[in-house]
């Protein structure tokens, strides 16, 4: 796994996936600037939808189909899961304002219904929003390490809920806590990435397949 890496878009669908989160990267960056802990409570708040949405989704369909989900549902419930631990952390680092929690719920309220509707309508072009929304948190946090190094953030002692979520020391500090983060969203990256090729690949074959029965 390649820490930094960034998906080329291939056609419309993926352009458009790449724009919009681009948009929503130049909000957060807007709105909370360099207070990278406020920003990783509103990113992970957001990014733990994905996952649930598309497992819930994914078992729907091989429930109508009858068919095998080959992995896909656990790897996406435990990516909402991975992320949701991630949001648990940071609010025990940032502790929002209520302000930044009523942010938290319309922001979730908004993304959660565009997502559930894009992934009905395209669930290629959702994994791929995900991989572009994942390249980006990997910036952030990159980023966020450099602003701890330069000492203009407090290296804290980890939160127990991290040291006990990722393993950590016990004297683990925010530091630790930011790499093991970092980390999984560069995983997360990879395999809605994957997911988005293997439905492109799926399309292309069934586009040829019609094509086939039409001749």
């Amino acid at each position: 796994m390649q820490l930094v890496s960034h998906h080329t878009p291939q056609g419309l669908s993926d352009r458009l996936a790449l724009t919009t989160v681009k948009a929503l990267r130049g909000l957060m960056d807007l709105f909370f600037r360099k207070r990278y802990g406020h920003r990783a409570v509103m990113l992970e708040t957001v990014a733990a939808v994905p996952g649930m949405v598309g497992g819930a989704l994914q078992h729907l369909k091989c429930l109508r189909r009858i068919e095998d989900d080959r992995g896909w549902i656990r790897t996406l419930l435990d990516e909402a899961e991975n992320e949701r631990m991630h949001l648990m952390t940071f609010v025990h680092v940032a502790r929002p304002s209520r302000f930044e929690r009523l942010l938290i719920l319309v922001a979730q309220g908004l993304f959660y219904n565009a997502y559930f509707l894009l992934y009905l309508l395209s669930p290629k072009t959702a994994h791929r929003v995900v991989g572009y929304l994942e390249e980006e948190a990997v910036v952030s946090y990159t980023r966020y390490l450099q602003e701890i190094d330069a000492g203009h953030h407090d290296n804290v002692p980890a939160p127990e809920i991290a040291v006990a979520y990722w393993g950590l020391k016990p004297d683990a500090r925010l530091r630790d806590v930011v790499l093991a983060v970092r980390a999984d969203e560069a995983g997360h990256r990879d395999v809605n990435h994957g997911f988005a090729d293997e439905l492109a690949g799926q399309a292309v074959a069934a586009a040829s397949d019609d094509r086939r029965a039409a001749a």
